[in-house]
Parts: structure tokens; C-alpha cells; sequence
């Protein structure tokens, strides 16, 4: 698995629409410029009065975000030298089942995402930030809040399928996946987004700011210590994750936007278990532990003072191994639509799944994706067992019935019986 996933090697892909914390309202095409709504101010203590003979109630469908220059949207990712530099996915030392959950479900985001937890000061934020370098580009429809394919209707926003529907050809451009950082102190209304009610029985316009779900959709969505997550929005994400969509409900007024995203989440068992829920929710489980190899824990402070003193040096010296996993990468993604397993391979799959009492079938569609992804991560166009036994831990560990008297991991149990079903 080290050979797969490489040794150590650095790069920076780094703009502002990767990270949430970067981006300036001034390029973000989900962002406002202060004081100003659709070039005229805002009612700062003016009123504005409804047209004559038009009914205040009438409401007709306008997003004020897809009212930016597409070529402003196109000049925001020319910015990206100018971000902080990011650690690099491959310098990363050991973790190796945390980096290979990771690069699977970019190769296949309907795996689900992934939840990593495991000790504090392990590399956990560290991995999945540094997870940009490698991320591909995807074509998404030019000045449109929703990253929108100009393609598959399914990830189009409302507006955009209107326009394809009546034959309209729509701009397109290509963009890096978005990687979206949703912090624990974030407000309901800054992830949903929110409504301008006033505008709405004013002028008759649904004037909607999108959130954060709107920005990763089709991207990735982060969250750092996801345990601790306030409910009322581990609510929201788990509407959205089983819908895919995210729905914006006041004072009856209803916009509805498509959110599909890799759900990532990060945290520390001690410090609070995750709601079951939600954790069903993540395709993948990944548990990081500390590296108690002294060279290696030498190896990793050196790497990380070299980076701190000098970041654009240390992604040239492992460049070329960066790029070449990139590569790695953008061949699996082409490749997986080829790839096939056979059907005694899936009954055994569900076999494991079964005996094993798992809840629902998303162990056994997970389990069969995850492998999938690894045989094109290798360059192969069939699965073997030997794939499978890779994966299968990961995918059904945090599915199992918690028993608090078992002292065995539950990784454990999965790959003991996988063994034993698939001798």
C-alpha cells in the first residue's frame, strides 16, 4: 500500500474557492459586496415600495448570485498563487488507510465520504486540507453558485435546467473540485443560506444568498471535529446528505438548491462520541493512531520544520511525486466506469455484511464501490479479493453494533470474518 499511495512529495494547488477562510467577498460568487444588491444600495433606511398594480405577494424566482460576471468567477481561480501554501497530501508520513479512504472517494465520490478519527496532533486536519493538491477538474456552468454541470440534470440548480430545458446553451468553464470548510461555530443560515424576506414582499423577488452547502455542491465538505458539532446542524447536514438537496424554508417562501457533496469529517473519540445518524452517513471509516516509531516521529518533525521555514522549497523538492499520484488519480477516475467485479465476489460481499447483522444495505453498495475505486487506483479492470480485504474493514467497522463489554476492535471482527467467508 506505501507503493500506491507514494512515499512523500509535495505541491500547492491553493485558491481561494478551497478554502472558505481565504476567499474575499469580492471574487466569492456566493458573496455580496457591502451595501450593494444587484448594482442599486441597499434600503438603509429607505423605503422601497412595490410597483404599481403588482401584487406584494407575487413572488417570482431570481437568485441575486447568479447575477456575477462569469468573467470575474474565471479571474477568482487565476488568484491562486496568492493563498497560504497548504501541506502537501504525499508528505504525509504513515497513515496510510487514512490517505487511501481519502483518494478513494475522489476517485468514486459516490462512496459516500469518509470519517477519520483517532488521536489529537495525528495529521487528521492536516491530510484532508492537503487533500487540494490532488483534487481534478470538473465543468461547471459559468457564474453559477451551484458549480452546476452543464450536463447531468441531477446536479443542475433550478435555474440552469430551466435554461437547457428551453435549449439555451449555457457557458461553461472548468474548475478545480471545491473543498469547503464548515466551522463548528457556523449559523444555520450562513450553511443553508438565507432570504431576503423585505426584497421578497417589496419587489416581489426571491433574493436568496447561498451557504456553504451551495459552494460544495460537488465538491467536498469538511468538518473538523465533527463530533462536537452543534445538532441543530448535524440535522441539516443529514437532510442533505440523504437528499441532495438543500431547502430553504421561511415565512413561506421555499428555494431549494442541489447540495452533493463528499462529506468529510475529522475528530477525537475521547472528547464525544458522533451521532449514529450521522455516522451512518460516511461511506468510509478511518482510524488514526500515534506513530510510536521513533525515526519516524523524528522524520516528521523534520519535515514539518522544513516546511514552516521554507513552504515553496519543500513542495519543489517532491513536485514530481506529487504530480505523478495526481496522475494516478485522473486515469482511476477515467478507468472506473470499466471496471468490473464479479457477482460471486458481491454475494460473499453480502454474506460478510449479513452475518455481521449490519443495518441496511449501505455496507454491501459502499463495500462494492470502495473496492471498484481501488482496482482502478491499481490499474486493474477487475476486482479481486485481495481488494476487497483492503477495504472491507473500513467500510462496515463503524456499522457494527456497539457492544460495550466487546473489547475487540471492530475492524477486527470484520476482517476475521471476512476470512473465514472468503477461504
Amino acid at each position: 500500500m506505501a507503493s500506491l499511495l507514494g512515499t512523500s512529495s509535495s505541491a500547492i494547488w491553493a485558491s481561494p474557492s478551497l478554502s472558505s477562510s481565504s476567499s474575499t467577498p469580492s471574487t466569492s460568487p456566493i458573496c455580496f459586496r457591502p451595501g450593494k444588491l444587484f448594482g442599486s444600495k441597499l434600503n438603509a433606511g429607505i423605503q422601497i415600495r412595490p410597483k404599481k398594480n403588482r401584487s406584494r405577494y407575487h413572488v417570482s424566482v431570481m437568485n441575486v448570485a447568479t447575477e456575477i460576471n462569469s468573467t470575474e468567477q474565471v479571474g477568482k481561480f487565476d488568484s491562486k498563487k496568492s493563498a497560504r501554501p497548504v501541506y502537501p497530501f504525499a508528505a504525509i508520513v504513515g497513515q496510510d488507510e487514512m490517505k487511501l479512504c481519502l483518494l478513494l472517494n475522489v476517485i468514486d465520490p459516490k462512496i459516500g465520504g469518509v470519517m477519520i478519527m483517532g488521536d489529537r496532533g495525528t495529521g487528521k486536519s492536516t491530510t484532508v486540507r492537503s487533500l487540494v493538491d490532488l483534487l481534478p477538474e470538473i465543468n461547471v456552468v459559468a457564474g453559477d453558485p451551484y458549480n452546476s454541470d452543464p450536463i447531468d440534470p441531477e446536479f443542475m440548480g433550478v435555474e440552469v435546467r430551466e435554461r437547457v430545458e428551453k435549449g439555451e446553451k449555457v457557458p461553461v468553464i472548468a474548475t478545480k473540485i471545491n473543498m469547503v470548510d464548515l466551522p463548528l461555530g457556523a449559523t444555520e443560515d450562513r450553511v443553508c443560506g438565507t432570504i431576503d424576506i423585505e426584497k421578497a414582499l417589496t419587489e416581489g423577488v426571491k433574493a436568496f444568498e447561498p451557504g456553504l452547502l451551495a459552494k460544495a455542491n460537488r465538491g467536498i465538505l469538511y468538518v473538523d471535529e465533527v463530533n462536537l458539532l452543534d445538532d441543530h446542524l448535524v440535522d441539516v447536514l443529514l437532510d442533505s446528505a440523504a437528499s441532495g438537496w438543500n431547502t430553504v424554508e421561511r415565512e413561506g417562501i421555499s428555494i431549494s438548491h442541489p447540495a452533493r457533496f463528499i462529506l468529510i469529517g475529522s475528530g477525537n473519540p475521547e472528547e464525544g462520541e458522533l451521532r449514529p445518524q450521522l455516522l451512518d452517513r460516511f461511506g468510509m471509516h478511518a482510524q488514526v493512531g500515534t506513530v510510536r516509531d521513533p525515526d519516524l516521529r523524528v522524520k516528521i518533525v523534520e519535515e514539518r520544520a522544513r516546511f514552516d521555514s521554507d513552504p515553496k522549497d519543500f513542495r519543489e523538492t517532491y513536485k514530481t511525486e506529487q504530480d505523478k499520484l495526481q496522475d494516478q488519480i485522473s486515469t482511476a477516475r477515467a478507468n472506473l466506469s470499466s471496471v468490473q467485479i464479479d457477482r460471486e465476489l458481491k454475494v460473499k460481499i453480502s454474506r460478510v455484511c449479513s452475518e455481521l447483522n449490519v443495518d441496511g444495505l449501505r455496507g454491501d453498495i459502499v463495500t462494492n464501490r470502495a473496492a471498484k475505486a481501488l482496482a482502478a487506483l491499481k490499474g486493474k479492470d477487475r476486482v479481486t479479493p485481495d481488494d476487497v480485504a483492503t477495504v472491507i474493514p473500513n467500510c462496515l467497522r463503524h456499522r457494527l453494533r456497539k457492544d460495550p463489554l466487546e473489547s475487540i476492535d471492530s475492524g477486527v471482527l470484520v476482517s476475521e470474518k471476512f476470512a473465514e467467508i472468503f477461504s
